[in-house]
């Protein structure tokens, strides 16, 4: 099923004192993944894939702010085919803000602006 809200995403200043913070006031385990530049965020328990074993639940990821156009928390969307998604995203409006691109073995990632100027996340599985 696509469509679903299936990851999110921090941005931060300081990635230490983040994380620092949200272990504190929420108890979530997170993983700096220094060879990514990325924290992997779990807020659930997780099957071996990393996949929450909850229904409705996600998991996510915290990253060191850089000034480009993710500057806020973003929400990722399942979607089967990135470039269709943003085909039709630029049809009814929104701009594609990064292109597609591999993360690692696992699928796509790419990033639009909707039509009220919010930063949303795209996910393909590889």
């Amino acid at each position: 099923m696509t469509g679903r809200v299936v990851h999110f995403e921090i941005p931060a200043d300081h990635e230490e004192r983040a994380r620092e913070f949200y272990r504190s006031a929420f108890g979530w385990n997170i993983t700096p993944m220094p060879e990514v530049k990325y924290n992997m965020v779990m807020t659930t328990p997780s099957d071996d894939q990393g996949m929450p074993k909850e229904p409705g639940s996600i998991n996510g990821g915290l990253f060191r702010r850089e000034g480009g156009q993710v500057t806020g928390p973003v929400v990722t969307i399942d979607v089967e085919d990135i470039d269709a998604a943003l085909e039709k995203i630029r049809s009814l409006g929104g701009e594609t803000v990064e292109a597609k691109m591999p993360v690692m073995d696992m699928g796509f990632a790419a990033y639009f602006r909707d039509t009220e100027g919010n930063v949303v996340g795209l996910w393909q599985n590889a």
